[in-house]
C-alpha cells in the first residue's frame, strides 16, 4: 500500500479533531476530539513504521505508549468531568470560568463583567456605603477584603481577638460570650 492513503486519512482525522477542540463547548466532545487527534498520530506512526521497514518497530512501540497515555487521559478526564457535573450541573466549557484570571472578560457574560464583579452582588460604585443602621443591611465582606471600621464582621473578629470594647458589649446586654 502506498504511504499517501494512511497519511491523508490521518490528516483528515487530525483536522476533525482540531475542529472539535476549537468549536465544541461540551467537555466530553472536546475529550473525544483530543482522542481523534491522538489516533491520527498513531495511524501516522504505524504507517511510516511499515513504510520505512524499521526492524525495531519503533513506530508501533511508540503507538502503544500513546494508547496507554490516551487511556489514562480518558480516565482522568472523565473523572474531572463527572466531578464538575456533580458540583456545577453543567459540562459546558464557557460556564466553567471560575479559575480564570481576574479581569478577563467572560464570553458568556453579555455585560462584560469579570467573574469577581458578576458574583459580588454589590453595585459597581466603589464608594458604596449602607445608609441603614441595621447590621443586616450592611454590605458583607468577601473573603480577602480588608475590614472596615463600621463593618459588623469587624466587631466579631475583634471580639474573637480579645478586644475589651467589643467583649464588654454583650455582657452589658446580659448575653454570654
Amino acid at each position: 500500500m502506498h504511504i499517501v492513503y494512511p497519511a491523508v486519512v490521518s490528516a483528515l482525522l487530525f483536522s476533525v479533531g482540531v475542529y472539535g477542540v476549537l468549536a465544541r463547548r461540551n467537555t466530553i466532545l472536546v475529550l473525544m476530539s483530543v482522542e481523534l487527534m491522538l489516533n491520527a498520530v498513531n495511524l501516522n506512526l504505524v504507517a511510516f513504521d511499515v513504510w520505512l521497514g524499521d526492524r525495531l518497530h519503533s513506530g508501533q512501540v511508540l503507538t502503544l505508549f500513546i494508547i496507554v497515555i490516551a487511556a489514562a487521559e480518558v480516565g482522568l478526564g472523565l473523572a474531572i468531568v463527572l466531578s464538575l457535573y456533580r458540583n456545577r450541573r453543567t459540562v459546558d466549557i464557557d460556564q466553567l470560568r471560575d479559575l480564570s484570571e481576574p479581569g478577563t472578560p467572560d464570553p458568556a457574560d453579555p455585560a462584560g463583567k469579570s467573574g469577581d464583579q458578576a458574583d459580588s452582588g454589590m453595585p459597581d460604585d466603589p464608594a458604596y456605603a449602607s445608609t441603614s443602621d441595621d447590621p443586616a443591611d450592611a454590605p458583607t465582606r468577601r473573603l480577602g477584603e480588608p475590614a472596615v471600621a463600621g463593618d459588623p464582621a469587624t466587631t466579631t473578629e475583634s471580639a474573637a481577638a480579645g478586644d475589651s470594647a467589643t467583649t464588654a458589649e454583650p455582657a452589658k446586654r446580659g448575653g454570654a460570650l
